[in-house]
């Protein structure tokens, strides 16, 4: 006897004969015809059925056969002419939505990454396969909790398209390897880099070939120490050069130490002085070069399918040598003068590592280029600043006269993403990333429980029921890392070939298996603000009550993860998540739901993570007290940032202060928002609220930059509907 329905987007309901009695009976009156207990005896007969489980397609079938064998053939006409208009409609939704891709059209789905053109040849075969592999997924990959789920709005699985192909999200890259050892790639090999020029190109392949084999961001960790060596290399190259034009034995300038490498003018100097100084200058220049190219290249070169520049990231800053100080000062040069007409670089998204003792205290031997990498965050966005004096961040073997010391030092993803604890080796970021990630939807929970009278039950109600989404989340991530681990070494040819941590003893047919476990699984969440507008009446920026309820929230999340991570012995952890097109998912379909509800659901837009809203108004040192606490708990990642009003051009100071409010505060990663104009015309640049028109030359092609969620992008034209109505939202904090 059939008990249950499958239905087409394969969740599994109690059978129901009425409403196959309704639809017969629906095609009989099309044709004036009403006989109901024939249409029982169909419902009847189905029921009968000596199977638990029936598609909803088998029925329909059925219901044909059983009319046109009987006296009603032209019921069985209507009732198939019916379906297929219903089967229509629902192609129809599909048709369009392809429709709207090929006719370039702005909408979410063309615009859920701002990073990427959907309206290249190339962007449109990524967008069609993106919406099939989700339909696919939906199908054949996912379990019957987490499709309830899904489709209730409780969680998001993000980057579903890429599920079937096994790929992780992001990875650290450990540079060293392949700039040392070389590497293959594609058809093509390269030999170790002997000199800056080959490091710096390297450093870029590196990051463009893993981000073909994976769906996040590619991010180096300690970019000055990986690329230091190969300023001394060049450096002695340069004195080689002197040794074959002038006919001397030079080798006791080629390890000369010197306190740092800097371009000086050679006027006053003689003997090795001038020829180590010469050398020195060229050596300068080859790196500042180097640099540029670098900036150059990570902003123009493809990938995935040659439609997305490569999500990148470097970590700098905690390299005293002076062949690693030059690293990050003509990197930070190359990044305030721009790129092309003086255009400012999107990416890499650049992280300086903030460190007492070494490069934040006016004392600490890179203070003088902290403080020109303020000066460039004032003018460029970049870097944001990751650090490391958390009290979460520390690591024990961290120790300043450790040529190594990079290793015990958390490095970061421009977006947050966060990977440094580990249950299965060292606490590191180097060689490891982020699997997968899955976001609940707390504002929903919330609501549900925003009509329940009694304070206590009404809190109580919305635990019970987050923890139910953070186990479904949970036991989704774990499917998709069992899933993961059967993939096979030669699917990720760069990767797996000694950049993923261990993955060099693998053969080539191998399976990865165990090495992803050094990975993590993130559980993320949105919309905290609204959540306790929803709790309370007010947000946690307006309200010391509602405060203590979303620490209490955020530190109950972390716990109940913490014990999943236990259970299941693997790096589960709490994500602060960086949401682009989701913060307008999952607004849409609570808003028709639940209806339009004041600060809640009245916007385009959910709050992301544990922030403030954006447009409330408060001071920077406000925000970084209300937002810093939950940071010691999203351990998967976070960030904190401001928006500054007016140009910050000239005021690298403010900078400086919002790094000191990071200090002060127990802050683990931060950056800083402000408007940036620029005339693609004649270059002019300035930070004027919606300038339309170039002061300077009359130009109306004005680009305007402004980060998103923690990358920048070239204009907000790309960005989608809810990222725009937030960012007309956002209003800027008081220094």
């Amino acid at each position: 006897m059939v008990n249950t329905i499958r239905k087409r987007d394969g969740r599994i309901e109690n059978f129901d004969k009425e409403k196959i009695v309704n639809a017969i009976l629906k095609a009989m009156n099309h044709e004036f015809v009403n006989d109901t207990s024939y249409a029982e005896k169909i419902a009847d007969h189905i029921e009968s059925l000596e199977k638990d489980v029936i598609d909803v397609e088998e029925i329909q079938n059925l219901v044909e056969v059983e009319l046109m064998q009987s006296q009603y053939k032209n019921v069985a006409k209507a009732y198939i002419l019916y379906r297929d208009k219903r089967n229509i409609a629902r192609g129809r939704k599909t048709y369009d939505m392809y429709m709207g891709i090929v006719n370039t059209i702005a909408n979410d789905i063309t615009k859920e990454n701002a990073n990427m053109n959907a309206d290249t040849p190339a962007g449109m075969m990524m967008k069609f396969a993106s919406e099939n592999s989700k339909a696919f997924v939906a199908d054949m990959l996912l379990s019957q909790d987490t499709k309830d789920y899904v489709k209730s709005n409780y969680i998001h699985i993000h980057d579903a398209d890429y599920y079937p192909t096994k790929s992780l999200t992001c990875l650290q890259h450990p540079l060293d390897k392949v700039l040392s050892g070389g590497f293959r790639a594609g058809h093509g090999s390269s030999r170790p880099a002997k000199r800056i020029e080959t490091a710096a190109i390297i450093a870029c392949i590196s990051m463009e070939s893993i981000q073909n084999e994976m769906h996040g961001g590619q991010a180096i960790p300690a970019f000055d120490f990986y690329l230091a060596p190969y300023v001394r290399s060049s450096y002695i190259e340069e004195i080689e050069k002197l040794e074959q034009l002038e006919g001397l034995n030079l080798e006791h300038l080629k390890n000369k130490a010197f306190d740092d490498f800097i371009s000086r003018p050679l006027d006053s100097l003689s003997g090795d002085d001038r020829y180590a100084q010469h050398a020195m200058n060229q050596t300068v220049n080859r790196v500042h070069q180097a640099m540029e190219s670098f900036i150059h290249n990570m902003n123009t070169i493809h990938s995935r399918g040659g439609n997305q520049v490569v999500f990148s990231s470097i970590n700098y800053g905690t390299d005293t040598s002076a062949e690693g100080r030059c690293i990050i000062r003509e990197l930070l040069n190359s990044t305030y003068r721009g790129v092309g007409n003086g255009e400012t670089p999107i990416f890499p998204i650049q992280i300086w590592k903030k460190k007492r003792g070494v490069s934040y205290l006016p004392e600490d031997r890179n203070y003088d280029l902290y403080k020109l990498a303020c000066k460039v965050t004032a003018k460029r966005f970049f870097p944001n600043f990751v650090n490391l004096d958390a009290s979460y961040n520390f690591h024990e073997k961290w120790n300043p006269s450790d040529p190594d010391r990079y290793k015990y030092e958390v490095a970061t993803m421009g977006c947050r993403t966060r990977v440094f604890e580990n249950r299965h080796g060292e606490k590191t970021s180097i060689g490891r990333g982020n699997l997968s990630f899955t976001t609940v939807n707390i504002v929903k929970i919330a609501l549900e429980c925003m009509n329940i009278a009694d304070k206590e039950e009404k809190i109580s109600t919305f635990f019970k029921n987050l923890d139910k989404c953070i186990d479904v989340a949970a036991e989704q991530l774990y499917d998709r890392y069992s899933f993961q681990r059967s993939a096979l070494k030669k699917q990720f040819p760069m990767l797996m070939n000694g950049m993923w941590e261990g993955s060099e003893e693998l053969k080539f047919d191998e399976a990865v298996k165990n090495l992803l476990k050094t990975g993590t699984l993130g559980i993320g969440f949105i919309g905290l603000a609204e959540c306790l507008i929803a709790l309370t009446g007010k947000h946690h920026g307006e309200s010391e009550e509602s405060q203590a309820l979303g620490i209490k929230i955020i530190s109950h999340m972390r716990d109940r993860i913490a014990d999943i991570a236990n259970d299941k012995n693997l790096n589960y952890s709490l994500l602060a998540t960086p949401a682009e097109g989701l913060s307008g998912k999952f607004i849409k379909r609570d808003r028709e739901q639940f209806g339009r509800i004041k600060n809640i659901t009245d916007k385009d837009y959910y709050t992301n993570s544990s922030h403030v809203p954006v447009w409330y108004k408060c001071s920077v040192e406000h925000k970084a007290k209300i937002e810093a606490p939950y940071h010691k708990y999203e351990l998967g990642g976070h960030i904190f940032y401001v928006e500054l009003d007016g140009d910050a051009t000239h005021n690298p100071e403010c900078i400086m202060q919002t790094v000191d409010l990071m200090d002060k505060y127990d802050i683990g990663y931060g950056s800083v928002n402000h408007t940036r104009n620029r005339c693609l015309d004649c270059g002019f640049e300035n930070a004027d609220k919606d300038l339309a028109v170039c002061p300077n030359c009359g130009s109306e092609n004005i680009d305007v930059i402004q980060r998103i969620t923690g990358y920048l992008v070239g204009s907000v034209s790309k960005w989608n509907s809810a990222k725009k109505a937030e960012l007309k939202d956002r209003v800027t904090h008081e220094v």
